[in-house]
């Protein structure tokens, strides 16, 4: 049966002709004996690994000379698809000769240009990608058994693509530095996500701890945070929204605090909680007042009790439609262990209840000083 009947004319285009070759004649497919070894004047060693993405396993074998660590002969066994059985022949080629530590060098980046035919077009279709992965995880096994470590301890940065071994660390900084806003963004200035896709978002062919879909939102809403508490050290930012959220606050509110409100006219009211329409449309002054109104009504009385209180110090709209609103705490509120949880609850649930149930409210804790 040809090649173009087996799996489609456009598909085995994307192949190059290495990896063909590669697949079909691998030159350091089979496995070393101990005697194989002795007799080369080194030290045998055997690593496994196998792929949760497609059921794929390679074997390697190296013959290390413990005097130098130089690996002095590779092979491989695989079970699996032949891209597989490519990368990992080519990844024998590439250890020979090299020192041990260096061949975690050969990425499985440096295992797919190998393999290219010329250096302008990839060596294999994207969705393959992760078969090159395989290669260099199976050498990082064989790094680890040499030196009587784990394989884990090998890596210092956390993987995020393991396709284009992109670490997390390198998304964020890319991230921010470009403020990007957008995964297409990521993949274009990253490569992340551009292979097998299973690292953007969760209902890939392989579950990952890491999702650049999280990763964006997590690091966008970090950004944000920080652009908040940075104008809390600016007393002209300071002074302004003070002065609008009090500007608008009847006197008889803040004259003095309001007594705790009753259990009976707490929480077991059956009515359909109120809301105020248009808040979304609201500028951001009449935004701030609304909260501070509800704060003054709902919350103020009950920090006021154990001698604490809050502010609202900004609110943004997301792009899902949610409000972020930041608050910061003061008096007994402060060092209190519930106020990142039951109290930010009760304030939380207040503003859902009285303004918009898309409301989230937000802790801004000032930076610690020296002398903290």
């Amino acid at each position: 049966m040809g090649k173009e009947r087996l799996v489609g004319g456009g598909l085995w285009e994307q192949y190059s002709q290495k990896v063909s070759s590669r697949m079909n004649n691998p030159q350091h497919r089979g496995e070393i004996t101990e005697a194989e070894a002795t007799a080369l004047g080194g030290t045998l060693v055997v690593a496994d690994f196998g792929a949760e993405a497609c059921g794929d396993m390679v074997r390697l074998y190296w013959v290390v000379d413990p005097a130098t660590n130089i690996v002095k002969l590779a092979r491989f066994k695989s079970f699996g698809c032949g891209t597989a059985i490519a990368s990992s022949d080519i990844m024998c080629e590439l250890c020979i000769g090299k020192n041990v530590d260096d061949t975690l060098g050969i990425t499985n980046l440096v295992v797919e240009q190998a393999l290219r035919d010329t250096p302008d077009k990839p060596a294999v279709p994207p969705q393959k990608m992760h078969c090159s992965v395989m290669a260099h995880d199976v050498l990082k096994k064989a790094v680890a058994a040499y030196k009587g470590v784990d394989s884990e301890s090998l890596e210092d940065r956390e993987i995020v693509c393991a396709c284009a071994r992109v670490t997390l660390g390198t998304i964020k900084e890319v991230i921010r530095l470009n403020k990007l806003t957008t995964v297409e963004q990521i993949t274009q200035y990253t490569k992340a996500g551009g292979f097998c896709k299973s690292c953007i978002r969760p209902g890939g062919h392989e579950a990952k701890k890491y999702y650049l879909a999280d990763i964006l939102r997590d690091t966008l809403a970090e950004m944000e945070l920080e652009q908040v508490k940075a104008s809390l050290s600016s007393p002209a930012t300071a002074k302004a929204t003070t002065t609008a959220v009090t500007s608008t606050t009847p006197a008889s509110t803040t004259a003095s605090p309001s007594p705790s409100p009753s259990p009976a006219t707490t929480s077991t009211s059956t009515t359909p909680p109120p809301t105020i329409p248009g808040f979304g449309s609201m500028t951001l002054i009449r935004k701030l007042n609304t909260i501070d109104g509800v704060l003054t009504k709902v919350v103020r009385p009950r920090l006021f009790a154990d001698g604490g209180d809050c502010e609202v110090l900004d609110v943004k709209e997301q792009a899902d439609g949610t409000f972020n609103v930041y608050i910061q705490y003061s008096g007994a509120c402060e060092n209190c262990a519930s106020a990142r949880t039951m109290t930010l609850a009760m304030i939380e649930g207040a503003l859902r209840c009285e303004i918009d149930d898309r409301i989230r409210a937000i802790p801004v804790f000032p930076e610690p000083t020296e002398d903290e």
